[in-house]
């Protein structure tokens, strides 16, 4: 069964943990420092709370549909292709503390969207012990070559979401 997924970033990692369980009746399925999910199955949905900075309101990370299988990711892959999108591919890379197989674009405002299987759990929430935040999960300012809603003939510098760029 997939699930729409949704990651926020949070200033109080603790209360957010607190508010989401009661508000879904759930506790989290994976806490690990500065990281917490739920998988809330009604709704079906995979909540993500990642730690930001202490003095930012709670803002969105990124979205993403979960899905059960590398299939599924490469059949969502090849569909989004042919409906024109650029997309960008990261195969069984380390993010969210687990090991991961998706896809990325972004909607028109430039929301970034992953459509992902989780293949196993790992150590790290970023691609190695030495990077604090997946790629998907960074809040610094990057420039792009590649603007995924655009195409590379419009790369400009994005706040959010880097999304593997």
């Amino acid at each position: 069964m997939s699930r729409v997924q949704l990651a926020l970033r949070v200033s109080d990692l603790e209360g957010s943990v607190a508010f989401y369980s009661k508000l879904f009746g759930v506790e989290p399925a994976k806490r690990r420092p500065g990281y917490a999910n739920f998988a809330v199955t009604e709704p079906p949905l995979k909540l993500v709370l990642i730690e930001g900075e202490a003095d930012e309101d709670t803002r969105l990370d990124h979205l993403g549909v979960e899905v059960e299988s590398t299939d599924q990711v490469d059949a969502a892959t090849t569909r989004l292709k042919d409906a024109g999108l650029a997309t960008f591919e990261e195969n069984d890379i380390s993010c969210c503390y687990a090991r991961q197989d998706k896809v990325w674009v972004h909607g028109p405002g430039q929301e970034p969207w992953e459509v992902y299987v989780v293949k196993a759990d790992a150590d790290t929430l970023g691609k190695s012990a030495e990077e604090p935040r997946p790629s998907c999960c960074t809040s610094e300012e990057q420039n792009t070559d590649l603007d995924l809603a655009h195409g590379p003939a419009e790369a400009k510098a994005t706040t959010g979401c880097r999304c593997g760029r």
